[in-house]
């Protein structure tokens, strides 16, 4: 391998007692280089945009655990490319072992302090699991759990990483995507949104939708995804999968920073799945493989590969009744991309973004009157409060539509791209390894996938009785 890739190849293995040494971890103080990656069984191209950014507290080596093939090979060369690009080269220093006991290697040696995973969702919550054991802070790729029997080894995890004083943690980029921050922003101001409404499951007061597509391009390049992505069994299904952060941004939207009890305060209403057909020719495209593996010819039908990675969700959070659906398509119409659409519903106006063709599929949001509002004063009051919004983003603006609504205009400069909120998730989570996670991230990711593996077994139950 070329580059500032480092390929180790050992073969001698420490004895598996060694994962059993309790050696105390300085606090972490923000110096540089005191975090040391680790990065397991990478396989799905997250792990790398995790290092698309570099980051002072973050020494440059890090230490890959995975088996060989070409998950671990596409992982090593999307790093590779940010080593080598013109604008901003990273300098990581990729240090590889691929024994079959990669896992047990890993938990022996303890190189590292922070271990990344983001692949095969079947396994990762053993990873997790065993990770914290060791003593070991924990970045993980969504979802951290695929089905009921991972959630209970996930409840668990959080229990492990409390008594060893280390850190669990999911990547939630859409967080930091701009409209989403401006939607949450303007919700909490009362003159412009005024109250939240409660909904019904016929009309929720909250509606989240995402739509993906299985063949796209990452970091410039044609997006390779293993067979196994097409595997519910491995990576899950759709309802268990992207729906993570769209409950996530329910939470983190309408109830900021407040602790959700997902024993108490969620009731789940509804829930179904369906497929998404692929045939051989677009499998063959997307993955480079000229067959289906034996694993998927369960899901085969007419020759073709039945792929249940769609799904919605209706349910009640505190009182407010909420839907979340994803779609996946095998790629998108020419000029678009992923899309999301979101509309938070108050008793003053709908907080709505779009991100269709109108939109150039770029997302805009749109603050839109509720009917029998006083238009006129309304404006008055959105005019003067979102000032402060201003003053907090400086440049957003706002634009009148022919309809009598109004466009939150946003500058480009607030549009860093989905591949870079992986930076900053990134660097909150260093920020968190200095002052611990803010008490309700911990109940908030459990309510998070105590809902969708619930989903799941309902929106199951409902096919099996068809």
């Amino acid at each position: 391998m070329k580059g500032n890739l480092i390929i180790t190849m050992v073969v001698v293995g420490l004895l598996a007692s060694c994962a059993e040494k309790k050696t105390k971890e300085e606090p972490f103080t923000g110096k540089a280089g005191e975090v040391r990656l680790i990065t397991l069984d990478p396989g799905h191209f997250h792990a790398a945009l995790v290092q698309k950014s570099s980051y002072p507290q973050v020494a440059k080596d890090v230490y890959v655990y995975a088996p060989e093939g070409d998950d671990l090979k596409e992982h090593l060369k999307k790093v590779e490319a940010y080593n080598k690009r013109e604008d901003s080269p990273t300098s990581w220093q990729e240090i590889v072992y691929t024994g079959p006991d990669f896992l047990e290697k890993m938990l022996a040696e303890k190189k590292g302090n922070v271990m990344v995973t983001a692949g095969n969702n079947g396994k990762k919550t053993t990873y997790i699991q065993k990770t914290l054991a060791a003593g070991i802070h924990v970045l993980a790729d969504k979802p951290m759990a695929i089905n009921k029997a991972n959630f209970e080894i996930l409840q668990q995890c959080f229990e492990v990483a409390a008594e060893k004083g280390v850190l669990l943690y999911d990547i939630m980029t859409e967080r930091y995507e701009i409209s989403t921050i401006l939607q949450r922003e303007l919700s909490l101001i009362p003159a412009i949104y005024g109250e939240q409404t409660q909904g019904t499951p016929e009309d929720p007061a909250i509606v989240k939708e995402s739509v993906h597509h299985f063949f796209k391009t990452v970091s410039g390049n044609p997006l390779i995804r293993p067979a196994w992505f097409f595997d519910v069994e491995q990576q899950g299904e759709g309802v268990v999968d992207v729906t993570t952060h769209l409950v996530d941004l329910i939470q983190w939207e309408a109830f900021p920073e407040q602790i959700i009890d997902y024993q108490k305060d969620i009731e789940l209403l509804d829930a179904n799945h369906w497929t998404t057909p692929v045939d051989l020719a677009q499998f063959k495209e997307v993955t480079g493989l000229n067959a289906y593996p034996d694993y998927l010819k369960k899901d085969i039908k007419d020759d073709v590969l039945q792929v249940y990675a769609n799904g919605d969700i209706v349910y009640k959070i505190k009182g407010v009744c909420a839907k979340v659906s994803v779609i996946w398509n095998y790629t998108f119409p020419e000029g678009g991309g992923d899309t999301h659409y979101s509309v938070m519903k108050g008793s003053k106006t709908n907080l709505v973004i779009r991100q269709g063709e109108e939109q150039g599929y770029r997302p805009e949001l749109y603050v839109e009157a509720v009917a029998g509002v006083d238009v006129k004063a309304l404006e008055n009051e959105l005019l003067l409060s979102f000032e402060a919004v201003s003053d907090k983003y400086p440049g957003v603006s706002l634009e009148k539509t022919s309809e009598g609504n109004w466009h939150v205009i946003i500058p480009q400069s607030y549009r860093v791209g989905h591949e870079a909120h992986f930076g900053q998730v990134t660097e909150n989570f260093l920020h968190y390894l200095q002052k611990g996670l803010p008490e309700w991230e911990v109940p908030n990711m459990l309510t998070k996938y105590a809902i969708t593996t619930n989903a799941l077994e309902m929106a199951k139950a409902k096919t099996q009785m068809k």
